[in-house]
């Protein structure tokens, strides 16, 4: 059987696209990976129109299943995804990391969300399919 790998999604303060990412790899690749999301910052709360929209899309309440959390408080990540920072993106030990470059729509009209969400959502598909693919290239030898 294979073991489930680890990927970690970062982005400086936990708030939006890296709990989006949390939510809908637990939705649509949980059969293939574990997923997290950090920050080295935290905000008191989820970002409230990232709640809305990924509730109403997804049916998933991630104020009841999701929290703002440090790096430190996730398990070493097999893959570190970083969504895209305006500045120095945290870093945490992996095996594979890539950055998917998300404009943070915190601030912005439901359009901008609903883009991201979108991206975030194809992005973790390809990445399901990456790794049932080929999971060794996404580990340490």
């Amino acid at each position: 059987m294979r073991r489930k790998l680890k990927v970690a999604f970062v982005c400086v303060h936990n708030a939006c696209r890296s709990q989006i990412a949390e939510a809908l790899g637990k939705h649509l690749a949980s059969d293939v990976f574990e997923c997290y999301s950090a920050g080295t910052k935290i905000r008191d709360s989820i970002q409230p129109d990232a709640v809305r929209l990924v509730k109403e899309k997804y049916g998933i309440d991630m104020e009841k299943t999701q929290f703002p959390k440090l790096l430190e408080d996730i398990p070493q990540p097999d893959i570190l995804i970083t969504m895209g920072c305006d500045v120095e993106c945290p870093t945490l030990a992996c095996a594979y990391r890539e950055d998917w470059g998300l404009k943070d729509p915190s601030g912005m009209q439901d359009a901008a969300f609903q883009n991201i969400i979108r991206q975030i959502e194809e992005n973790v598909r390809i990445l399901r399919a990456r790794v049932l693919e080929n999971d060794a290239c996404f580990t340490k030898p």
